[in-house]
Order: C-alpha cells, then structure tokens, then sequence
C-alpha cells in the first residue's frame, strides 16, 4: 500500500504530468519531420476516417446521385448523433457497464462524435452499394482515398496535432498553477498564474505567436529538417514505429495521470484554456410540440480536454500504423544507395512506374525525356533509411 501510494504521488506529480504533456507536442513535430510519408506525393488514404472525409467531401458523380449522397450522410450524422447519445452513451456504458465517468450526460459530445464517425463509415458502404448496383461507377464508390497529397494529409495532420497538444499542456499546466494537491510546488509560478488575467493573456498570446510559427514553418517549408539533420540522427521504420508508440502511450498517460482517474468522480473541474470560465452552456431552441424538455450544450473544461487528446490520437495511430506497414513504393518511393530513400516529386508521372521501374536501378539509368537527364536527378533525397527487416519479426 505504501508503495501503491509513493508511486501514484510521483506518477502524478506536476513535474512528471508536465513532462509528458510538453513531450507528447515535441515528439509529434519529431516524428512528423523523420516521416518519409510526409513528403509523398501519393494519394493520402486514412482507414475509416477516410472513407468519411471522401463520403463528405468529395466524389460527388453528378445530377441526382449527389441529392441521394447528401441525403446519406446527413442520416448518417442524425443516426450517429441519436445513437451515440441514447444507445452508446446512456444504455451502453451508463445503464449496463455503469462507467461513473460517464454518469449523466458527462462525456457524451465525444460518445456521439465517434458514434458518428462509425455510422458515416456505415452509410458510406450502403451508398457504395446503390452504386455498384447502378453499374459502371467505381470511380465515384467512396473508399479509403482521400482524394489529396500525403504531403498535404500530413502537413494538415501536423498542425492539427500541434493544435490539440498544445491546448492539451496548457491545461494540464493550467490545472497545475490552480491546484493545491501539491501545496509546496511551485508556489511563486501559482502566485503570478492567478493573479488577474495573467493565465488569459497568456494562452492567447502564445497560441496566436506560436501557431503562427507553426503554420508557417510546416506550409511553407521554410526550415527543411533534412538539411539541418544531415543524417545526424538518421531514422528507420522500427525507430520511427518506435517514437509512435512512445506518443500513443503518452496520450493515454495524460489522461491516466490525473488526479480523479479513472472514475473522475471529483468536484475539481478546470477553466477552459483561454478563458475563465469552467464549462460553456448553449441553450437550444425548443420546439414544445415535439420536445417537451429544454436542452442544453454543456462542456466542460475536462472533457473538452481529454476530447482532444482522443481526436489527436486518432491521427497518432495511423501515424502508428504508418511507420508499422510502410513500404516505400506505395508511397511512391523508393531505396538508393546506404539505404536511404527517395522520392519521385512529380505525382502525374506515378501512374506510369511500377515495382521495377520504381526502383533507384531503373530510374539512375533511364533517362527521363522531358529533362534530359536521369530520373533519380529529379527526386527528393532524404537521410531516412529503410530497415530492410520486418518490424513485426
């Protein structure tokens, strides 16, 4: 018991809480600039959320087919929204597992979010199946291709990570300044935390500066990693499967890490970043012919912060998953010499290459007529090797 007790007091120590939330963010940009899918020009594909993002946004064959799409995906949202709430939430885990974190309504805008996202990829397939039934419009069936870049996919994906971890360290510092479960921590840093608006004006003015930064640093490519790198510290698929995992594990050691896991049965609930208020509560118009009681929108601090850590999970597992199943020419790249890989930056050109002519033989031979000169003279070249043994061994 004494053991049980000195473990949890420093597993959930501010310092040990703050070091692995500013980690997570730090990791994310690392492996993000080590990833060689970052820089494919390939079509970007994501299983299941793929398959919603093309049932949403793209893929539209025309005429009546779009009305019976849009009419598909919004009973997808309807469906999901209803049964994450009334089914997932309220009978699933309040009523048969009894999961007090999810007691009331806590927790139920993420329920019903992933709810939908399960129900979109549902309806995607039955969409599928009104197509494969009309004939000839497997161009238009919605699958797990996005219908853009993995270069862009992951530039995207790396801002949105930056977005979710940063809000994340920032109330976990935030609950940290506010707190008194370690009255004799950071007495002076608590002081200045609590003091007027200071911890208001802080977040908005760090996340406007350093998003800035961010934003323009991935988008514009202004600070190549691979030149500042120079193989200093070269990568291969086990180190990088490697650094993923250590990120999923971080992510759940957030939320593992607080002071009222797992149950969050506590009265401590904390601001939301940015602002000094514990929760926001939007009131719903009520139509009493058909709803007899009034509903709210309430969210608070901590779901909304742990909501964001499982969305930012999301896109760390199939960066997970990435590392684990890569193999160079899907992502139309290929192996040159000491291992390190190449790829071809002209996207319209892939369709024409295959598993033997995307190789670093083929193409230092052949030369590419529209330049005159080989085509490995027009690929990117980065120091990341290619582990020619299987992770999974």
């Amino acid at each position: 018991m004494e053991i049980d007790t000195c473990f949890r007091y420093y597993f959930q120590h501010p310092w040990s809480r703050l070091i692995v939330a500013y980690l997570v963010t730090f990791f994310n940009f690392l492996i993000f600039a080590e990833d060689p899918v970052s820089h494919s020009q390939t079509e970007a594909h994501m299983i299941v959320v793929g398959n919603c993002f093309s049932f949403l946004f793209n893929k539209y064959p025309g005429l009546g087919w779009n009305i019976l799409k849009v009419i598909c995906w919004i009973l997808a949202i309807i469906v999901g929204l209803l049964a994450g709430k009334f089914i997932f939430h309220r009978q699933l885990f309040g009523r048969y597992l009894r999961l007090k974190m999810f007691r009331e309504d806590h927790g139920s805008w993420m329920t019903m979010f992933f709810s939908t996202i399960l129900f979109l990829f549902i309806f995607s397939h039955i969409y599928n199946l009104f197509l494969l039934m009309a004939g000839s419009m497997e161009p238009h069936m919605v699958t797990e291709y996005m219908g853009i870049r993995n270069e862009s996919f992951m530039k995207i994906a790396a801002v949105g990570t930056w977005m979710g971890d940063f809000v994340t360290a920032w109330m976990v510092t935030d609950m940290m300044l506010q707190d008194q479960h370690y009255p004799d921590w950071g007495k002076a840093a608590r002081r200045f935390w609590k003091k007027g608006n200071n911890r208001i004006v802080l977040f908005w003015t760090v996340l406007i500066s350093l998003t800035s930064v961010v934003v323009l640093v991935i988008s514009t490519d202004w600070i190549s990693w691979d030149n500042l790198n120079r193989g200093f510290l070269p990568s291969d698929e086990v180190s990088r499967a490697f650094l993923a995992s250590f990120i999923l594990v971080f992510d759940l050691l957030i939320v593992m890490q607080d002071w009222e896991f797992p149950h969050f049965m506590g009265d401590l609930d904390m601001n939301l970043p940015g602002m000094s208020t514990t929760h926001v509560k939007v009131k719903l118009p009520v139509c009493k012919r058909i709803f007899k009681e009034e509903y709210h929108i309430h969210i608070t601090g901590k779901w909304f912060n742990y909501g964001i850590i499982f969305l930012v999970l999301i896109l760390d597992l199939n960066m997970w998953k990435n590392q684990i199943f890569y193999k160079p020419y899907e992502y139309g790249q290929y192996v040159g010499p000491g291992e390190k890989i190449y790829t071809v930056e002209e996207p319209e050109t892939l369709q024409y290459f295959n598993h033997s002519t995307l190789t670093y033989e083929w193409r230092s031979t052949n030369i590419d007529p529209n330049t005159n000169f080989t085509y490995v003279n027009s690929a990117l070249i980065f120091h990341m090797f290619r582990n020619r043994q299987s992770i999974l061994l």
